[in-house]
């Protein structure tokens, strides 16, 4: 039996003119909206697929404004949803993994974000692996903008670690890596990723998972996306 973890999910809702702003032009707000809902849709599904999760959505804004309400609320009415807390992202990431915590205690915790579609359950089962590996007291996947896409921690109380780091900065990740070591823990660091905040990256990522949700949305704007990207 695969050992359970309690796997976060730090989203907001993916209303217009509030989620993946970066991407207009070329996009619009609302197509941008739809594409930050397909990601976070297409992630859920990874989530909820991994073996032994316990999938818990740390969650910000209002979904009935959201794009794809419906589905996403199909969704979130099935696993359990904090509200995020917190000023900084790192206090807020701090906060989930906290939040986790209290609802699944004993779990070790793994976190990513919801702009990386291109995560599969496998890929989460391996993180997990390496979390829980000898070893090991927390887990790491870098991005290539310089962040990081995951954190996994045995214990999520170490979280506490992150509150104060600067979060989306191309140092992000070294700076994360370089506070957990500095604490003491050991950590596994996993494959890169690519998040999504530039047209050009939304079509890199898409060409990863035809047939997903994302893909379809950046399909449907490929035009617009595509003479936007850098040759």
């Amino acid at each position: 039996m695969t050992a359970p973890v309690a796997t976060i999910v730090l989203a907001k809702a993916p209303v217009p003119g509030r989620a993946k702003t970066r991407l207009c032009p070329p996009a619009t707000a609302e197509q941008a909206a739809g594409l930050a809902a397909a990601a976070l849709l297409d992630t859920l599904d990874a989530v909820r697929a991994m073996p032994g999760a316990r999938p818990v959505v740390s969650f910000t804004g209002e979904r009935s404004d959201a794009v794809l309400a419906e589905e996403l609320h199909a969704v979130l009415d099935v696993v359990d949803v904090v509200e995020q807390r917190g000023d900084s992202l790192g206090e807020r990431i701090a906060a989930a993994h906290s939040d986790t915590s209290a609802l699944h205690p004993g779990l070790p915790t793994l976190l990513i974000g919801m702009d990386t579609p291109q995560v599969s359950a496998a890929l989460l089962d391996e993180c997990a692996r390496t979390l829980r590996a000898p070893g090991n007291d927390a887990v790491l996947g870098p991005a290539t903008d310089g962040g990081w896409w995951l954190l996994g921690l045995r214990d999520p109380r170490r979280a506490d670690l992150l509150a104060d780091v600067p979060m989306s900065r191309d140092d992000t990740g070294a700076r994360t890596l370089e506070v957990l070591r500095a604490a003491g823990l050991r950590v596994g660091v996993v494959g890169e990723l690519t998040d999504v905040d530039t047209a050009a990256e939304a079509v890199e990522v898409a060409a990863l998972i035809p047939g997903s949700r994302f893909a379809d949305r950046v399909d449907a704007l490929s035009s617009a996306l595509t003479a936007a990207s850098p040759a």
